[in-house]
């Protein structure tokens, strides 16, 4: 059997634990290095050069899809699976225009990851049948979510945005300019239609962007 070794993506190492355990019971695969934000991700992805990368998408600070941007940007063939609790169609959707190969949720089977990550490393694309389905529920009834048109770097300033950060932190975490992300704050608010940045948290809550416990009072 062809050795895999991943790197494991969780902002909680009890989870890390147990996610190690369930895959190194299989021979082949080895978990090189563990990542708990999207940083400590990139460098252990250049550092390592894993066959597959595990990652949830709610990370502290940048998250998920900010990390699968950076690690494609320096290895376009990087082969990154979402392990995540979001099972709505958007964040699948902006996973997948970021780069990811393959979409599971949490409340998947064990052997669902098991054969995702064999899937994946062997250069195929996987997703949990719970994610197929919401994809294809919105098809059908001809929904569209409301972040739908932004792009996965617009989707991330908008969820940092409607955590409450501000313009300098965010171009800070993403390693943009204070102008590039003041473009983009601006891009996203005529995109989606929202008024000013209070309306824009509540349309990223309703986009399951963020949990309401995380809404800041002054709504900014």
């Amino acid at each position: 059997m062809k050795a895999i070794s991943i790197l494991l993506v969780d902002d909680h190492p009890v989870v890390r634990e147990g996610y190690r355990r369930l895959l190194e019971m299989r021979p082949q695969f080895t978990v090189c290095e563990e990542a708990e934000d999207a940083n400590r991700a990139y460098i252990a992805y250049k550092t390592h050069k894993p066959s597959v990368v595990i990652m949830d998408l709610s990370l502290v600070g940048a998250s998920g899809v900010e990390a699968i941007r950076r690690i494609r940007e320096f290895d376009k063939d990087a082969k990154v699976l979402i392990f995540s609790m979001h099972s709505g169609s958007a964040y699948a959707l902006k996973a997948f225009e970021a780069g990811a190969r393959g979409y599971i949720t949490k409340s998947s089977p064990p052997g669902e990851l098991i054969r995702a990550v064999e899937v994946i490393a062997e250069g195929g694309r996987a997703i949990s049948e719970d994610i197929s389905r919401a994809l294809a529920a919105d098809r059908i009834g001809g929904g569209r979510p409301v972040i739908e048109d932004l792009t996965p770097r617009e989707m991330e300033v908008l969820r940092l945005v409607a955590t409450g950060l501000g313009s300098e932190a965010i171009a800070d975490l993403l390693n943009l300019s204070l102008k590039t992300v003041r473009n983009i704050h601006y891009t996203v608010k005529a995109k989606i239609g929202a008024e000013n940045d209070a309306h824009l948290v509540w349309l990223a809550l309703a986009a399951g962007l963020i949990p309401s416990d995380n809404l800041v009072p002054n709504g900014a």
